[in-house]
């Protein structure tokens, strides 16, 4: 796929996140804690584990990027383990019931709105890291992931993964709110 239009298509879905949100700000705070059962999250705890795995990411995309030394490729080829990361969590009209780590699971928290406007920042960071990605090759940098320092996953699979992680929970959040009514919904 081309480099340009991958970047393009991850900073309009981080836009769309970004929208979403802000308008979840402006809801009453009792719609934002509400779930549909016990075992499931709130919109709040959606966006919490989201901001959960941007506190690996970010710091991560900002230290690959800038440790560049080779020069854009027009081309990304996204890796075998990065397609299926990406597959794997990427929404879907039916989403796949997926089981998190402890470490990113917020149910139980005490959460607040801040919660939302911390999401906003973030994925503002997120969009000037795509930017930036634009003059460096996202098939020879790589990034460790989350589950695991020793799997390292092309730059570009590890944009694909955040930002399609963001949306997939962002979707969840969408339908734990009762009021809210979405691009997804």
């Amino acid at each position: 796929m081309e480099t340009d239009k991958l970047i393009s298509e991850l900073i309009e879905i981080t836009k769309e996140n970004i929208t979403i949100v802000e308008d979840f700000i402006q809801r009453p705070f009792d719609d934002l804690k509400t779930k549909s059962n016990e075992n499931s999250w709130s919109v709040l705890e959606c966006i919490a584990h989201l901001n959960l795995y941007s506190e690996f990411y970010l710091p991560e995309l900002k230290k690959a990027i800038n440790k560049n030394i080779t020069p854009p490729s027009y081309l990304f080829y996204p890796s075998f383990m990065g397609e299926y990361f990406v597959k794997l969590i990427r929404y879907k009209e039916k989403l796949n019931k997926m089981k998190t780590s402890s470490s990113m699971d917020p149910m139980g928290s005490i959460l607040s709105k801040e919660v939302l406007r911390h999401f906003v920042f973030e994925q503002r960071q997120i969009i000037d890291l795509l930017d930036d990605a634009r003059v460096v090759n996202l098939n020879k940098i790589k990034t460790p992931v989350s589950l695991s320092k020793w799997i390292k996953l092309r730059l570009g699979d590890t944009f694909r993964f955040v930002v399609y992680h963001n949306q997939r929970h962002v979707y969840q959040a969408c339908l734990a709110s009762k009021s809210f009514k979405s691009i997804f919904v």
